[in-house]
């Protein structure tokens, strides 16, 4: 399969149950959205989209001058399916011969650059168009790849169903790889004492 895999970052949630945006939690020295970034720039993705809503001209001033696209997601509070299809909408503009798309949250603490590396070599060595997605908690999650003959699958999804969705259901060839820690994310304020 060819390397050009875009990324994805969901970022447009209004964060009710945390009470603030967990895009703007700082993680070490950097926000988890702009972990999740740069994880996704130094694992190989490009373009890298962060698709924003609720919050987004905090979020967007946040930002500076990292490596993302900024995506506006107008519609956010219609579900995450309306970010996903607001990533593949800016995808499809800038990035029209990117091979697949990565699909990742802000908000997994556990989350590394190696470990999205892997999903794209995975995704690579594969033969015919697959999905990649992360495994974890005996569950199959993101992040995940999406090879574009799943893009049409990915645009009929609505309301609060994500990219989860597909991977009970895929439409094509599934490959997992494991994903320490990747259940762990940030929710509630109980959660935050796993940023320590």
């Amino acid at each position: 399969m060819s390397s050009a895999v875009a990324a994805i970052v969901l970022a447009a949630g209004a964060s009710r149950r945390l009470g603030h945006p967990k895009q703007l939690l700082a993680y070490g020295n950097e926000t988890l959205l702009q972990r999740s970034i740069r994880f996704a720039s130094e694992a190989g993705a490009a373009p890298v989209f962060a698709v924003l809503g609720a919050h987004a001209d905090a979020v967007a001033a946040a930002m500076a001058c990292g490596p993302a696209l900024l995506v506006l997601n107008q519609q956010w509070e219609r579900g995450i399916a309306s970010s996903i299809h607001a990533g593949l909408g800016a995808l499809n503009a800038v990035a029209p011969h990117a091979s697949a798309a990565l699909i990742l949250p802000c908000d997994q603490p556990r989350l590394t650059a190696g470990h999205l590396r892997a999903l794209i070599e995975a995704f690579t060595a594969q033969t015919e168009p697959s999905i990649v997605a992360s495994t974890y908690a005996e569950v199959l999650g993101v992040p995940a790849i999406f090879p574009r003959s799943a893009f049409a699958h990915l645009h009929a999804l609505s309301g609060d169903k994500g990219a989860r969705a597909l991977l009970a259901d895929p439409p094509c060839a599934l490959v997992s790889v494991p994903f320490p820690g990747g259940e762990v994310d940030i929710d509630i304020p109980a959660d935050l004492t796993q940023l320590t």
